[in-house]
């Protein structure tokens, strides 16, 4: 029987991987604004909005993986995550609602591995207290400790 062979399949693309090297990679992550979409609401496309559901709109219409909706029109994909994560939010919810809602935030980049499928990431924020750390000083801090690292030196004819 053939493995994987859908779009999930295999661990998300990590923009801080050692070993990738390859151009693709660069020129494949969009950085998406950290201040959010800024600009007005878009209309509602599906019927009547609750109170909830109208919240949840103008929430999600602020973060910046919005920019990318409005740029690929996927206002009748959010409405549907909101319509979907109103109904998960009760206490009767069913389970294969819960499990659509975390398909949605998969597909809309609203989850971590989900921005990493798409290839997002989010710029650093106006936050002067926080460091910003080039990318290669990044991984040369967090890479695992080889084997050749563990081994220690002993000079020979110590002991005997």
């Amino acid at each position: 029987m053939p493995r994987g062979g859908h779009a999930a399949s295999g661990p998300p693309p990590d923009p801080n991987a050692l070993r990738r090297r390859r151009p693709s990679d660069a020129a494949g992550w969009k950085t998406l604004p950290a201040e959010g979409r800024t600009g007005p609401l878009p209309e509602w496309p599906l019927s009547e909005p609750t109170d909830r559901e109208w919240d949840l709109w103008g929430e999600l219409w602020e973060k910046p993986q919005a920019v990318v909706w409005e740029e690929m029109g996927q206002a009748l994909e959010v409405a549907l995550f909101v319509r979907t994560l109103a109904e998960a939010e009760r206490p009767d919810a069913r389970v294969d609602i819960k499990k659509m809602v975390r398909g949605y935030l998969d597909s809309l980049g609203l989850s971590v591995s989900g921005m990493n499928r798409n290839r997002w990431r989010i710029a650093p924020g106006l936050d002067t207290t926080a460091e910003v750390v080039p990318l290669e000083a990044d991984r040369l801090e967090r890479r695992r400790p080889s084997a050749r690292d563990r081994l220690k030196v002993v000079p020979s004819g110590e002991g005997s």
